[in-house]
């Protein structure tokens, strides 16, 4: 699934993505808001749905390979953890849904969990 296709259906606002990486496709998506999780637990190229906006996320997320991390509850991280997304190249979404309902809007649209649920 697309980034602009993430987008769209969480009905979420862009904080970070170039042009190019709207196009850009994500392979699963996972939920966490233990980063830990996300490093045990997530695969490179997938979207990552947290309700955390701390640098914790974006760092994690690098080493992890992530592709795009999309804030839940319509949290919005502060402008330094923005700025570190920014030199990472890593885009920002943020949707106004659960963790749970934005989970499940992606999951019901065909992107489905990095647990083999295809």
């Amino acid at each position: 699934m697309k980034i602009k296709e993430i987008k769209k259906i969480l009905k979420a606002e862009m904080l970070i993505c170039s042009k190019s990486k709207m196009d850009m496709a994500v392979i699963g998506a996972g939920s966490a808001d233990i980063m830990s999780d996300v490093l045990s637990a997530v695969s490179e190229y997938a979207l990552l749905l947290t309700g955390l906006t701390d640098e914790s996320v974006i760092r994690t997320a690098k080493i992890a390979g992530v592709r795009a991390v999309a804030f839940v509850r319509g949290k919005k991280p502060e402008t330094r953890v923005i700025e570190l997304a920014k030199n990472y190249n890593l885009p920002l979404l943020v949707t106004e849904y659960s963790l749970f309902v934005a989970s499940g809007r992606l999951y019901i649209n065909g992107l489905r969990g990095l647990d083999g649920s295809w």
